[in-house]
């Protein structure tokens, strides 16, 4: 009798253990999905108000808003299936955490696969960015922020500015022919930045411009940042990575749980066994019943 009340106990502390636990991941990344959504509504209200051009090309808002609304729908989803015992609900979650956590994986091993394809798309991409460089502040924004930080300049090569129609050769104006000064290497720190540094720059051949700007494309120079620095990278991935399998491996123990103890109070157990009463904390975590 000892020993088949120690293994009830075990059993009841496994159970109340899984469910908090899960129940505490699916509310961290609820709250961390609606924060994120709200930030994004937010941003694209501002993009709203500020844009020209109605496209949403490589729009931060639109990415922050679709996060959100993943992180926050699955999230709430397991919440509730952990709350309330529902297997369909924790199915659901695992499920949808384990496609999502494939899909990353997928899309980071065909990329790997695919290097020359993946690199002439994102240089396709930036390309048509640059197009409309002017016009979407998103763009332009990041654009100039990665520039600065790799010291590169255009996708495959600073020729790629004169897709633009204020920089091409045959335009009008100052900027006819040149580069933005994010291109330009930097001054020393005590000196003023000259936003006409490109000036005229996109006639001459590249080891003319070594001074002047950086002849580096932003694709290249982002890859070599990747390698250079793929201890941190590593760890970034695990951090999108692991937190994704911690709940796919809750989320199973928490179901297999449920299951082992649903087959003992189905008939496993002998009928004439009388159910105790629920403790308060009994409860609220809706457990399983104990018997005598």
């Amino acid at each position: 009798m000892a020993e088949s009340e120690g293994a009830r106990y075990c059993h009841k502390c496994s159970y109340v253990f899984l469910k908090f636990m899960l129940c505490a991941y699916a509310f961290i990344f609820w709250i961390i999905g609606g924060f994120i959504l709200i930030i994004g509504i937010y941003a694209e209200v501002e993009r709203q108000r500020y844009k020209t051009l109605h496209g949403v090309f490589l729009a931060p808002s639109i990415i922050l808003i679709l996060l959100g609304i993943l992180m926050f729908v699955v999230s709430f989803i397991g919440v509730l299936a952990c709350l309330r015992d529902n297997i369909g609900l924790l199915k659901v979650f695992m499920y949808t955490l384990a496609v999502c956590l494939l899909l990353e994986l997928l899309g980071g091993i065909l990329a790997l696969l695919f290097r020359n394809q993946t690199i002439g798309l994102l240089n396709k991409s930036i390309r048509k960015g640059i197009v409309n460089y002017y016009d979407d502040l998103d763009f332009k924004n990041i654009m100039d922020h990665v520039q600065k930080k790799f010291k590169c300049c255009g996708g495959k090569e600073f020729k790629d500015w004169e897709v633009n129609m204020y920089h091409n050769c045959s335009a009008p104006g100052p900027s006819a022919c040149g580069v933005p000064y994010t291109c330009c290497i930097a001054p020393n720190p005590n000196e003023v930045t000259n936003t006409m540094c490109g000036y005229k720059v996109l006639d001459k051949e590249r080891l003319q411009l070594i001074n002047t700007i950086h002849i580096r494309g932003c694709t290249d120079a982002f890859f070599i940042f990747l390698m250079d620095n793929y201890k941190i990278m590593a760890g970034l991935l695990l951090a999108i990575l692991l937190p994704q399998f911690t709940g796919v491996i809750l989320a199973w123990l928490y179901i297999t749980r449920i299951e082992d103890s649903s087959l003992q109070t189905d008939g496993l157990l002998p009928e004439d066994r009388e159910m105790k009463t629920h403790g308060r904390v009994t409860n609220w975590f809706m457990c399983l019943p104990v018997y005598d």
